[in-house]
């Protein structure tokens, strides 16, 4: 079951948003998100290493990933752990969600984590040896708090695997990909929220 929506949800028209094609049908959207006041790198680096953690959401004490988008994401676990443990360079994420909320747009993978440190996160989906799908987070302090920036490219780079990138233009046609660009734009918008108090509640003395 979905949790509330306890904070606004940003609308697509806060972010720059550009759709690129690219030889052998591949296909690269850039989200250029509105900057997210009081937020950190640091702050960043930590959520996405610690997504298995929980956070006091409404009340509620739930997992961290389910209140970063209360109405999309489904379920999160580390379905393999970095060679040093936990969910660091080298681990692989399962992400189970749905964009809107609607089942026509759900996805269930399982993504390596080949980046992951303070200047941002990139998740990449390979089959024989070639990238099929890459989705890179990159993050940078600036006056407002932090700059963040979401590239998705989807397709190999390789002639060859010109069929290949073409069913994956099918399974993820145009709407879905502007479902996938609202949600993105969504969830980031909640670290915004969730961050800045998710660090004064570790930051608070105990009692």
């Amino acid at each position: 079951m979905s949790l509330p929506v306890l904070f606004p949800l940003r609308a697509v028209s806060t972010a720059t948003v550009r759709h690129t094609d690219a030889p052998h049908g591949r296909r690269r959207i850039t989200i250029d998100h509105h900057p997210l006041t009081g937020v950190t790198p640091a702050m960043l680096l930590d959520w996405f290493t610690h997504l298995d953690g929980t956070i006091s959401y409404g009340g509620d004490v739930v997992a961290r990933y389910l209140a970063w988008h209360p109405l999309d994401h489904i379920r999160w676990e580390l379905d393999r752990p970095a060679p040093g443990g936990g969910a660091g360079e080298g681990a692989r994420f399962r992400i189970v969600e749905a964009f809107g909320g609607d089942p026509r747009h759900a996805v269930d993978v399982v993504d390596r984590v080949e980046k992951l440190d303070e200047t941002g996160i990139r998740l990449v989906t390979r089959f024989a040896g070639a990238i099929l799908l890459q989705l890179e987070h990159t993050w940078s302090a600036c006056v407002e708090g932090t700059h963040y920036v979401t590239v998705m490219d989807i397709g190999a780079r390789s002639a060859l695997m010109g069929p290949v990138n073409a069913h994956l233009r099918r399974r993820f046609p145009d709407d879905m990909a502007r479902a996938w660009v609202r949600h993105n734009i969504e969830e980031v918008g909640q670290l915004e929220h969730l961050l800045p108090r998710l660090a004064r509640s570790s930051a608070a003395p105990p009692r």
